[in-house]
């Protein structure tokens, strides 16, 4: 039978679908209610990866979403597959990442909680993602198929960005389908532009202050508003500071930049002493405000796209917006100020933090930093995972122009691997760090096979000291002995070498 007389399914919609919406790349792993789904992929141009865990797919689809700024798809199976995608999910919620998962179900006659007894039948299967991502979707016919994924993936795209759950039952991904072929698709998210009598109020505060500071969060990437945050900066000549989350939203080595050295106390001594400090994407929770300690004295003024984070954690002049079009509109109504004072500020506060920072047994951990930071290409993407050398790069490392995530959004284990093999699909020619302790690296070990499956350039730092050894330092500090955080390893230098990955023993 040629391509032509061949039945198209409920499987063939969804890529029909998700190629009309402009997806070129999926991630995910088959399972049984999934088999019409990863069937049509076969017959699409849609280049999949497949992962080892339905968790570490999810997180090489969030990074790849947030590398690419646009929705990535998660093809998964119902039940146990789901559910295992749950942490990364969680992280892309933090993150604002736009992943859109897309699970099997079980057959139709089972939805409801009717209790059938079909295999991986859960009472509620939507339940389990409703507090996690922005919305959930159940389809139950094949001409739902293309709305339902549209829909989704406007939503995912929708400020503040974030994952969407879709969930198809098996018959109905099976089953043939009269429904025409998908050929257009419009899932354009509606802007976010702050109303203007707020930015006229913001720009009157920000021309009358004396000490201004701006502080940059995670959404001031993700909405690509670096020139516009550079050009605000520079006109009120204003010191700025960026948060872990927010790396890269200025350059490091400009003259009015602070770094984001959010947990050292002049840092937040100075956030506090602004008397008027715009904060631009972020909510100021507990890792931006030097874990809740953050007390401004002066006026306060929010960009953020979240509503519910709008004033959560300090009253302020809240502006519900886009980072983009609300900093853009900013720097184009401040006045121009003589340019001096603000280095002078920040130069002085460096000075403060370095000479803290120097007189600490630090040694090791700022060489080995400084060493990442001279082989890794300025351009380069890196993933740190939940470690102790990731926590130091959050505030001492310099990304320059290449894009720096961690999993600080939730803070789960085993996310720097996967992100970076994620990561790794949008660009062959580009390296790819990325960094775990030995903790963490157990979580994605099997993603040795991934990366020699598909020949991702990614390089995986291993920093291994036989434990949970954050958590070692936090309990020996708190109860002066640690439980539970020692570990035996493999040799991970030979393991490697049994995917046939090429790996080196070094030292600090």
């Amino acid at each position: 039978m040629s391509t032509a007389q061949r039945p198209r399914t409920g499987g063939d919609l969804v890529l029909e679908s998700l190629t009309a919406l402009g997806a070129d790349t999926v991630f995910g792993l088959p399972g049984q209610h999934a088999l019409g789904l990863f069937d049509a992929l076969r017959r699409s141009a849609v280049r999949y990866v497949g992962l080892r865990t339905e968790n570490n797919a999810g997180f090489a689809a969030d990074a790849r979403a947030r590398l690419t700024g646009t929705v990535t798809p998660l093809l998964v199976s119902t039940g146990p597959g789901a559910l295992m995608t749950l942490p990364a999910l969680q992280e892309a919620a933090a993150a604002s990442a736009p992943v859109l998962g897309i699970s099997s179900q079980i057959p139709t006659p089972g939805l409801g909680g009717g209790r059938k007894g079909y295999l991986h039948e859960l009472r509620d299967q939507q339940a389990s993602f409703r507090d996690i991502v922005k919305s959930t979707y159940t389809v139950r016919t094949a001409s739902q198929i293309p709305s339902a994924l549209a829909a989704a993936w406007r939503e995912a795209l929708q400020v503040p960005a974030g994952p969407v759950w879709v969930e198809i039952p098996q018959d109905v991904l099976l089953d043939v389908t009269a429904v025409p072929p998908v050929r257009a698709l419009d899932a354009t998210p509606a802007p976010l532009a702050p109303r203007p009598e707020l930015i006229e109020e913001a720009a009157a505060a920000l021309d009358g202050a004396a000490r201004p500071v701006l502080l940059a969060g995670g959404g001031v990437v993700r909405a690509g508003a670096q020139e516009a945050l550079r050009a605000l900066a520079e006109k009120l000549d204003a010191p700025v500071a960026c948060t872990f989350g927010g790396k890269g939203a200025f350059p490091w080595e400009h003259p009015l930049s602070v770094g984001s050295w959010l947990e050292d106390r002049h840092t937040t001594g100075f956030l506090e002493d602004a008397d008027v400090l715009l904060v631009a994407g972020s909510g100021l929770g507990e890792l931006s405000s030097n874990y809740h300690t953050f007390r401004p004295r002066g006026q306060v003024i929010q960009i953020e796209a979240d509503l519910g984070k709008l004033e959560s954690n300090h009253p302020a002049l809240a502006l519900h917006a886009d980072a983009a079009p609300a900093l853009a509109a900013l720097a184009d109504a401040v006045t121009a100020r003589p340019a001096g004072g603000g280095a002078v500020r920040a130069h002085s506060l460096l000075e403060k933090v370095r000479a803290r920072i120097a007189a600490q047994d630090l040694d090791t951990e700022r060489h080995v930093l400084a060493a990442v930071r001279e082989a890794l290409p300025d351009d380069a993407p890196s993933f740190w995972d939940m470690t102790i050398l990731g926590y130091w790069a959050w505030s001492a490392f310099d990304p320059r122009t290449g894009p720096f995530h961690s999993a600080q959004g939730a803070g789960g284990l085993g996310y720097a691997f996967p992100a970076a093999l994620g990561a790794a699909t949008t660009d062959p020619a580009r390296p790819v760090l990325a960094v775990s302790g030995d903790g963490g690296a157990m979580y994605s070990i099997a993603e040795l096979a991934t990366a020699r499956q598909y020949d991702l350039p990614v390089t995986w730092l291993i920093v291994d000291d036989g434990g949970y050894g954050i958590l070692r330092e936090y309990m020996t500090d708190a109860f002066g002995q640690a439980t539970a955080t020692e570990l035996a390893r493999p040799d991970f230098t030979a393991l490697a070498a049994s995917f046939n990955v090429p790996a080196t023993r070094t030292t600090p």
